[in-house]
């Protein structure tokens, strides 16, 4: 389906929330419709996924599975940006929405038949969907912002990682707690984390920050469908470890506070920014994760973006937002600099745009997202991480160090 917000929200705010990096354009009074091209007002090139001044991208996300309210967010904030921004002031972007629950096989499917109408994919959510669909985003040269942050996505040609990845943002938040005062050398770390790209990148970082620090790792995999963490937590207790990192979603990541809750194991819980969402916090554990929890993350909090807040708010009124919908607005924007410099250059195929892509470099999103860096194949798009705690504000988290890059990233950055 085609969705855009059934709310548009007013053109002023929507001007305040542009972001100063340059290429971004709002529509306003004196924007004008297929009145030029390329950036000596010529003809711009086009082929698919555009039909006279609309382009069609593609959002294909998880709105049914382990990540459906992160995925409801970032697509509901793809559309709010899209709503009140246009391309080169010429094009209108619509948005081609489709939920692959997560699963790699559906997803694989549902790409299949969107793949003809739309231009570039604004959103591609989860690490294994990324991976099993990187022949044919490739072949296709489809520019794709996924919203999953690990190691092996940056190999994609085309692929921009809106953050840092998982290694690196994760090791940031290892250094965020030793510097805390959280963890010591010599330490015992338990780690749980998911199967699969998202989870194996995440413990690369763990087992780079141990080796390092000399701490002793204690791995446990597994899978999206293991909902409670109740076992793996006496393990970890008997063992006495001094922190529990996490790699797995928010439903894993309340079972393990409700079980260290218990257990009286009052140790830090550090995880990847997809751990965490708002609605753990009414829960039965939700004490625990506030006391507990430190999350690394690729994007600020609301209480620096009231303007995103409001915006949110009106266009999807009783939907309480998440920070995915940073997520979501910032990769937004990310790909509107990236559209604006293919039709400056008069190329909006998609060769076109994913030659307009290499172009990017230093990327500012005005504090949404982290300072990323060019979209070098096999390397982490930023260094730099936020580090979030659970609380109640809109967005469930509030931000206890600014972005900052830790001791530990610029080892893990380049490729192997």
């Amino acid at each position: 389906m085609t969705s855009r917000p059934t709310t548009r929200v007013a053109t002023a705010l929507a001007a305040a929330l542009v972001f100063a990096a340059a290429g971004c354009s709002t529509r306003g009074e004196d924007d004008g419709a297929g009145t030029g091209g390329g950036e000596a007002g010529g003809e711009v090139q086009t082929d698919v996924g555009i039909e006279g001044d609309t382009i069609t991208l593609g959002a294909l996300t998880d709105l049914t599975g382990v990540f459906a309210a992160l995925g409801q967010d970032i697509t509901n904030a793809n559309e709010l940006y899209w709503a009140e921004n246009d391309v080169c002031g010429q094009y209108d972007v619509e948005i081609e929405v489709q939920d692959a629950g997560y699963n790699v096989q559906r997803a694989v499917q549902l790409y299949s038949s969107m793949e003809p109408e739309i231009l570039a994919m604004n959103q591609l959510l989860g690490s294994p969907i990324n991976t099993a669909l990187a022949p044919e985003l490739e072949s296709d040269e489809m520019v794709s912002f996924p919203s999953a942050w690990s190691e092996t996505l940056t190999l994609i040609p085309g692929t921009g990682v809106p953050g840092a990845t998982y290694d690196v943002e994760i090791s940031n938040l290892y250094d965020y707690a030793f510097q805390e005062g959280l963890l010591a050398e010599g330490d015992t770390v338990g780690h749980i984390y998911f199967e699969g790209e998202y989870g194996a990148n995440g413990l690369e970082g763990s087992q780079a920050v141990a080796e390092a620090k000399g701490l002793t790792l204690i791995e446990r995999e597994i899978t999206p469908q293991e909902q409670d963490m109740s076992a793996i937590v006496s393990q970890f207790a008997a063992e006495g470890v001094d922190a529990i990192a996490l790699t797995v979603a928010p439903g894993q990541t309340a079972s393990v506070a409700a079980a260290a809750q218990a257990q009286g194991l009052d140790v830090p819980l550090l995880g990847s920014n997809p751990v965490f969402a708002p609605g753990l916090l009414e829960g039965a554990a939700a004490q625990k994760l506030k006391d507990d929890l430190y999350v690394a993350s690729p994007v600020s909090s609301f209480d620096a973006n009231p303007e995103l807040l409001a915006a949110y708010e009106e266009a999807y009124p009783g939907s309480p937002p998440s920070l995915g919908v940073l997520v979501g607005y910032g990769m937004s924007a990310v790909m509107d600099q990236v559209l604006d410099q293919a039709c400056e250059n008069g190329d909006l195929t998609r060769a076109g745009v994913v030659e307009a892509f290499s172009e990017l470099e230093s990327v500012d999103t005005g504090g949404v997202l982290v300072p990323l860096q060019s979209f070098e194949q096999g390397q982490s798009p930023s260094l730099e991480s936020f580090i979030l705690r659970p609380a109640d504000v809109p967005g469930g988290a509030t931000v206890a160090e600014e972005s900052f890059e830790g001791e530990f990233a610029a080892d893990l950055a380049p490729a192997d």
